[in-house]
């Protein structure tokens, strides 16, 4: 009786408002009327015109608590998305695969695309039944095996800010896989990856720089997800270099390069004292430089040196 003289918001029935009150009152969070180009739009069919809210701290969607140890922030902006999707080259023998589904925003527009195959990688058990998928830790499963038959593979993803470096290292290790991507991390990692020098140039920069080809793409505010996260997000789009310069003894190279950047305002001197690298054997002008001056060449230069 009391529904049918008003409605929540302009343009919606009188349904949707019986249903709004439904779930206010029976579940930890409440549907909110969000129009047209709204980031919290769910998208979801009956639901489209609504975006969720979460109370008591805890985060919900399509009646799923969300995970903080699963870094679980979801994507809820299209125009993201599409942008997404339109930087990487999607033929119908194209081969994708998506890190962290969660409740599928993203999947289901990669699935309107022509590609051939799409793999999806989640930790998340709770979504398994909503979605086909593989219910794996991207970080532990046998990538070889997952991977190697369609190959080259197209990375979309939003991934998880606490895992992201460990899995660009997985991504660097079967970069044979791979022939580009687009993922999402946090604005600060996107710096630190594609600075050539100076302030927060240091080990990533110049490991990841080393192997693929880096584009910064959009700044992503934190209202185009839920729930919110603290900090901006940036889309990086990346590509394995063609042609690598080989390292010698690439491994115990690259924990040089760290010992290198330990403490990135001193000088390399400083930072190679104490260790079991031969100093002496690099040029005195080349040890008073900090290592945030030097370049992959400079490395490399003194690596055959004292290696």
């Amino acid at each position: 009786m009391f529904f049918a003289s008003k409605k929540v918001s302009k343009g919606v029935s009188l349904s949707k408002s019986i249903l709004l009150l439904i779930f206010s009152i029976n579940v930890p969070f409440t549907l909110r009327y969000a129009p047209l180009g709204h980031p919290g739009r769910t998208d979801f069919g009956f639901f489209d015109n609504f975006y969720i809210r979460s109370k008591n701290s805890v985060a919900y969607s399509q009646g799923i608590p969300l995970k903080k140890q699963f870094g679980q922030h979801f994507l809820r902006d299209i125009r993201i998305v599409h942008n997404m999707i339109f930087a990487v080259e999607i033929k119908p023998t194209t081969s994708i695969f998506e890190i962290g589904c969660g409740d599928g925003f993203l999947t289901k527009y990669i699935l309107a695309t022509p590609a051939a195959r799409l793999k999806i990688f989640e930790i998340d058990p709770d979504w398994d039944e909503r979605i086909s998928m593989f219910l794996d830790n991207f970080l532990d499963v046998d990538l070889h095996a997952q991977l190697e038959e369609y190959k080259p593979w197209t990375v979309l993803a939003n991934l998880p800010y606490q895992v992201t470096f460990p899995i660009l290292h997985r991504f660097q290790e079967h970069r044979h896989l791979i022939k580009e991507g687009v993922v999402m991390i946090q604005e600060e990692v996107a710096q630190k990856i594609v600075q050539k020098r100076g302030r927060g140039y240091g080990y990533p920069a110049l490991f990841f720089q080393h192997y693929f080809e880096w584009k910064l793409l959009d700044k992503v505010p934190p209202t185009s997800f839920h729930p919110a996260p603290k900090v901006f997000s940036r889309l990086i789009y990346f590509k394995p270099h063609a042609q690598i310069t080989p390292i010698p003894d690439e491994e115990k190279f690259w924990k040089f390069i760290k010992h290198c950047f330990k403490q990135p305002r001193r000088t390399l001197k400083n930072n190679l004292a104490h260790t079991h690298y031969a100093a002496e054997k690099i040029n005195p002008e080349t040890l008073v430089l900090r290592a945030q001056e030097m370049g992959m060449e400079d490395f490399l230069k003194i690596w055959e040196l004292i290696r």
